[in-house]
């Protein structure tokens, strides 16, 4: 194997890529993704292209002073992403069996997750230290995975449902979830990059301490606002929601209470390192 897929790894990750693209290809040729699921699983299937071909291109093309600099745990990195790519493309392939019907698809999604499954149990067996392989780590990526997860079933459920109904308290939860998604991105860059914690006019724990209190506390009140405009129109019509909308509003529900359970872990773990 020539160029950058060099090795067992580099074998991987082009088996990565190709099955990944496969997928791709095979749901765009029958046309534009109209419903949130699709585009997750289009998203999904990009997303694990690019991330093999990156790791690959960086490490035979940037020198390992450069790595050292910039990103002082690239075994951590690598190992990161590859095991959350495991992940969203299990969800994909899971998603997309259960949603939609295209049999091909669903075969090279789940071969593609077969080999980053075995990527990133191979990775893990080198025992990366950092902080994407410690308990911080993960917690903040399987926060902001689940948080994916809630965003999309929210909009399946707003988009398929009836277009007269926007009330302000789900329109609220999803912006809730939507923030805190996005605050939570911020605090894994910071913690990989870690030359950027210096622009900031506070240590990083204070802040991961503050949005950990603030997480837990909009995420109740999201949770609330959530079950009491959505299930209160199910009760009241259950006619005018359909099988769909109803799991939509329970993925979203279950997927909020997880993610309340994972921020006050967090949150104790930010006290307990303090």
């Amino acid at each position: 194997m020539c160029g950058p897929f060099k090795g067992c790894r580099g074998l991987l990750r082009l088996l990565e890529i190709i099955f990944s693209a496969l997928s791709f290809i095979i749901v765009i040729s029958r046309g534009r993704a109209v419903s949130p699921w699709g585009v997750w699983c289009e998203f999904v299937w990009v997303f694990c292209i690019t991330v093999p071909l990156v790791l690959s291109v960086v490490e035979a093309k940037m020198r390992p002073t450069l790595l050292a600099v910039f990103l002082p745990n690239w075994a951590d990195l690598r190992c990161g992403l590859t095991t959350l790519c495991a992940v969203m493309i299990t969800s994909a392939t899971v998603i997309f069996a259960a949603v939609f019907a295209n049999t091909l698809c669903f075969i090279t999604s789940l071969v593609a997750t077969a080999v980053f499954l075995i990527d990133g149990v191979m990775q893990k067996k080198t025992s990366p230290s950092g902080y994407l392989s410690g308990p911080r780590g993960r917690l903040r990526t399987t926060e902001a995975f689940i948080a994916c997860i809630i965003l999309t079933a929210a909009a399946d459920h707003l988009v398929n449902g009836d277009w007269s109904f926007r009330p302000l308290g789900m329109i609220c939860s999803i912006t809730v979830f939507a923030v805190c998604l996005l605050v939570t991105v911020v605090v894994i860059v910071l913690h990989l990059l870690k030359l950027l914690q210096y622009l900031l006019p506070f240590k990083l724990s204070v802040m991961e301490l503050v949005f950990n209190i603030m997480a837990v506390l909009l995420y109740l009140l999201a949770v609330i606002l959530w079950c009491i405009f959505g299930y209160k129109r199910y009760m009241y019509n259950p006619y005018t929601c359909d099988k769909r909308s109803l799991v939509n509003m329970n993925t979203v529900t279950i997927g909020a209470i997880v993610n309340i359970v994972f921020y006050v872990v967090d949150l104790v773990l930010s006290l307990r390192s303090r």
